[in-house]
């Protein structure tokens, strides 16, 4: 089944980091939403979609993108994030969530991890989960990638 990652991540490249390691185990291409039209889709099986978490959502720029997207009558897909706050994938990924679900994607998995985080006030306090995504977190994510090859 052919792959693609649409991914934004820019401040640490957290979020990169963990594409990284899933994009290998799941034969996947990697791409910036603002590089690809939303028709190209059609082309993949699975679209995996990625960013850091501002405000207890993705990047507007992922959430952007799909709004554009048209109906995908259950292609598969996949949500993963990084984020100072951690511990609740359902929460983090709600707004991506419902978009995808509306667009008729069928979501298989999500993945959430703690990201080095010095957004706004925090870059005053030197940041919160520095080191991360550590060692641990990568291999949360290639286990996580594992149970996507299906």
């Amino acid at each position: 089944m052919n792959a693609l990652i649409v991914l934004f991540s820019y401040h640490h490249k957290n979020t990169e980091k963990i594409s990284k390691v899933i994009a290998p185990i799941i034969g996947a291409e990697t791409v910036a939403p603002q590089l690809i039209e939303p028709v190209e889709l059609s082309d993949y099986g699975l679209v995996g979609f990625g960013s850091g978490i501002y405000f207890g959502k993705h990047h507007r720029i992922i959430l952007e993108f799909v709004d554009k997207l048209s109906q995908q009558n259950g292609k598969k897909a996949f949500i993963f994030s990084t984020s100072g706050q951690t511990g609740n994938d359902t929460k983090l990924h709600k707004k991506l969530r419902e978009k995808l679900i509306t667009k008729g994607f069928t979501i298989i998995g999500e993945f959430n991890c703690a990201g080095f985080d010095t957004y706004g006030f925090l870059k005053i306090a030197g940041g919160i989960k520095k080191g991360h995504p550590n060692e641990d977190d990568l291999k949360a994510a290639e286990a996580f990638a594992k149970t996507l090859n299906l």
